[in-house]
């Protein structure tokens, strides 16, 4: 079985090519489980699989958390995956990706960085204030697409300098908080300086932090945009693993059109050998 390994600002992730691998859909939780083991086999945020279109598109992005589950959609997965698509003789320059959140657009401006249109905002709340062990914090709430991947968005004070285990116990109260029917991955952000914002997301199936979000900044660029804190076109936003920039069009009271433009990374290409992988199950 075929692999590639790709990041996109630090965010990585395996990638197997179903149009060759034939693999059973009802296994590839158990791959990605499997695979996204870091010490026990490659290592990696998520798992995605390219497989056969059925909208229309060019190709299907199937995408895994590293714990099984499945993932609606993935920014810079999406990103990584468009490079694999023109690499590999999938696409061209531009690319039609089907997710399970909805069609996703994609662009290649140069042999690294890719540009994506995000799936829609299609549930916005900037008022969504929660309460956590008996205190009040400020909140917004995102989904993209439908079924919606759904984002917290949380401002924090000194961000940079917070306690890695205290933001960590914080961001997992918030990711399971009854608020949000199903989860929700929890931005946390400071504004640094003009449209320049620092960020760490704490990403549901991963239950940890992640070097990068690509969806994450893309819904905390709508609600910032939205809050007029932001002016919404050429917003960086920096992370563990580098910086991501979100452009967006917006008509009144809502974003319209939803950009993510960020570098990519082949770290590398291989076969998996794994024998804790028993595929024959």
């Amino acid at each position: 079985m075929k692999f590639w390994k790709m990041n996109g600002a630090g965010n990585d992730f395996v990638v197997l090519n179903n149009l060759d691998e034939h693999l059973p859909a009802e296994l590839l939780p158990q791959i990605a489980r499997t695979l996204c083991e870091r010490h026990l086999s490659i290592g990696a945020d998520g798992l995605m699989v390219v497989d056969a279109p059925t909208q229309g598109g060019d190709y299907k992005m199937l995408f895994f958390n590293s714990d099984g589950s499945v993932g609606e959609m993935c920014g810079n997965g999406a990103r990584c995956i468009c490079r694999y698509g023109y690499e590999n003789g999938l696409a061209g320059e531009t690319q039609t990706v089907e997710t399970t959140a909805g069609i996703v657009t994609g662009r290649r401006i140069d042999s690294r960085l890719y540009r994506i249109r995000l799936n829609d905002p299609t549930t916005v709340k900037l008022d969504s204030s929660i309460d956590v062990d008996g205190i009040r914090y400020a909140c917004s709430y995102v989904e993209l697409g439908d079924p919606g991947l759904p984002h917290a968005v949380v401002p924090y004070h000194d961000l940079k300098n917070a306690d890695e285990n205290e933001l960590r116990e914080l961001g997992r109260k918030i990711r399971w908080h009854s608020a949000f029917l199903k989860g929700a991955n929890v931005n946390f952000y400071e504004i640094i300086g003009e449209d320049h914002i620092f960020e760490r997301t704490f990403e549901r199936g991963v239950e940890d932090f992640t070097y990068a979000c690509g969806t994450g900044t893309g819904s905390l660029v709508t609600v910032l945009t939205l809050q007029g804190k932001v002016s919404g076109h050429g917003v960086r936003v920096d992370m563990t693993g580098g910086t991501l920039v979100i452009d967006t069009e917006r008509q009144g009271s809502k974003i319209t059109d939803l950009y993510l433009t960020g570098p990519t990374n082949i770290v590398c290409k291989g076969e998996v050998t794994d024998e804790d992988l028993c595929l024959a199950k």
